[in-house]
């Protein structure tokens, strides 16, 4: 706004002392103050509003206005109320110096001025930021991103002061403006992500509002360019797919025009999301290729020669190949009538990236098919090296979830399921057929359990109770109460606890002192029990096969 529109305004109450003549500066903010020099607070362009307070006498005001002169303001407007009319001498120091000074009548308060020139700056600046978006959103849409989402988020923060930020649905960083700081704590993007995903899932228009401690967010959705919000046939397509913008502001009380400009920061962001996916392009193109070959029983050679076009493509400048992991996951929504592969495969495309990573650009290291239900990812590791238990270094199955785990339940809400599986390191075409099989068999043990988000490793599979949960039902049921429903009817008539002995007494790995010891028993106790289960089930608990044959009963039950 310009100083000639304060003068227009009566309810300001401000009447022109001196500098007619430079009334067409423009106001870029408003401070207070009644520092002796207030400079080291001033970036140029504010009316600086003084009660006069600083003014001792006479000589003080040249050394006030020449401060504020250098400092780069648009004008000073003084206020009556403490000395009635404005010194003589302070308008001489603003003549003297060219700088437009105003006399500011008791009867209005320096906060009504303030209000009113941060109303008029910032709607113009939302108007002249709204120009810039459109402008830019039309140069990203005919050629070459110009920057990425950091370009148009940096004027968010320089023009309307908002500290904003792009997560990924699992509420990793991927931009974020310089104003906003080195970038929201971890542990606030994956509640922030959880909570716009819940909401998704609700179907509610965006902004959502969320408050986390003393800060306010407002959450917008990032949808495909081109994609309107009723485009998609079901919101489940695409909410563990789509980024958001999380904005730390109320956006509750924003005029519509505001909103619509971050809309429209939304959509030019959209536009870099959409480039990301085209570049995904050929690594889907190179993980599908391999996949075809592995399942169809090619030719190691043949499957040799494909894994060494995809390494470049997906580690340039690695001299070798790499060992490969597979990662195999499935996404299961209750009503089973929409396919979750191309959702697990954006999934996998981005819980698969370095949680600490930030931007879109360290996706471009991972492959991922999917045909089904089911995602499967071809991972390089450019070494593997030892850790100190003598296990491969590598992909982890839990540390795989551990940052997503919120977000992901969030978007599943009741009727949805992600389950993973993780293979052991291969270093050759040979091996990758057993790694994929390896990677689907610890998807599966991982289906097994409770719960919305599960995931299992190569490293879980040597123990024999993982094979537990692919035993039927009816199987499960009759071989049980086979061996334990003779001791537990025992129990309930004689209280005799033998249900409690037995697993001691397996725990212990038979060892009769042991057992006695931890139950409190008599060793003669503790054989009268043992011999008590050993007369009511037929078996004897010196062989291994009957005590393998009870651990797997009680695990079972």
């Amino acid at each position: 706004m310009r100083l000639r529109a304060l003068l227009d305004t009566d309810a300001l109450g401000l009447r022109l002392l001196g500098g007619e003549n430079e009334l067409d500066r423009t106001v870029r903010g408003v401070m207070t103050t009644d520092l002796r020099d207030p400079s080291r607070y001033l970036s140029g362009g504010e009316l600086v509003l003084t009660g006069l307070a600083w003014r001792r006498d006479a000589a003080d005001s040249e050394p006030f206005v020449r401060l504020l002169v250098q400092a780069g303001v648009a004008g000073l407007a003084a206020g009556e109320a403490e000395l009635g009319n404005v010194p003589e001498d302070l308008t001489v120091a603003c003549v003297r110096h060219r700088l437009p000074l105003f006399a500011v009548h008791e009867s209005v308060a320096f906060a009504t001025i303030t209000e009113h020139v941060v109303r008029q700056v910032s709607g113009e600046r939302a108007g002249d930021l709204a120009a810039v978006v459109d402008r830019h959103r039309r140069m990203m849409t005919s050629g070459p991103a110009g920057g990425g989402p950091d370009v148009v988020l940096d004027l968010l923060g320089s023009d309307l002061d908002l500290r904003a930020w792009v997560l990924s649905p699992t509420g990793r960083l991927i931009a974020g403006s310089k104003v906003a700081g080195p970038g929201l704590p971890a542990d606030t993007c994956a509640k922030l992500a959880a909570e716009h995903l819940a909401a998704a899932r609700t179907g509610r228009r965006g902004p959502h509002r969320v408050t986390l401690g003393s800060s306010t967010y407002s959450l917008f959705p990032v949808r495909s360019s081109g994609r309107s919000p009723q485009a998609s046939r079901d919101v489940r397509e695409t909410v563990l797919s789509d980024w958001l913008l999380a904005v730390e502001a109320d956006a509750g009380d924003w005029p519509e025009e505001r909103l619509d400009l971050l809309r429209g920061v939304t959509q030019l962001i959209a536009v870099e999301r959409d480039r990301r996916d085209a570049a995904r392009t050929v690594r889907r193109r190179l993980a599908q290729e391999v996949l075809e070959l592995v399942q169809t029983g090619a030719a190691p050679a043949e499957i040799a020669a494909r894994l060494r076009v995809a390494a470049p493509v997906l580690l340039p400048g690695l001299g070798a190949a790499p060992h490969w992991q597979v990662v195999v996951a499935r996404v299961e929504w209750q009503d089973g009538d929409l396919e979750g592969g191309p959702v697990a495969q954006s999934l996998l495309e981005e819980i698969l990236v370095d949680p600490s990573a930030t931007g879109p650009e360290p996706s471009d290291r991972i492959a991922v098919a999917h045909t089904g239900d089911e995602a499967i990812a071809l991972v390089p590791l450019p070494a593997v090296s030892t850790e100190h238990d003598g296990s491969e270094a590598g992909i982890l199955a839990d540390a795989l979830l551990e940052s997503v785990r919120d977000p992901l339940a969030a978007g599943l809400d009741d009727d949805g399921r992600v389950t993973l599986g993780v293979s052991a390191s291969v270093h050759s075409a040979e091996g990758l057929r057993g790694a994929l099989e390896e990677a689907r068999h610890a998807r599966r043990v991982a289906a097994a359990r409770a719960g919305r988000v599960c995931a299992a490793g190569h490293q879980e599979l040597a123990s024999h109770v993982l094979l537990l949960p692919f035993v039927p039902d009816d199987v499960r049921r009759a071989f049980t109460a086979r061996l334990l429903d003779p001791l537990r009817d025992y129990d309930r008539r004689h209280r005799a606890e033998l249900i409690p002995t037995l697993e001691a007494f397996l725990d212990c790995d038979g060892s009769w002192t042991r057992c006695a010891t931890r139950l409190h028993l008599h060793v003669n106790t503790l054989r009268y029990r043992v011999g008590r289960i050993e007369q009511l089930t037929s078996r004897d608990l010196s062989r291994l096969e009957d005590k393998l044959d009870f651990f797997l009963a009680l695990r079972m039950s």
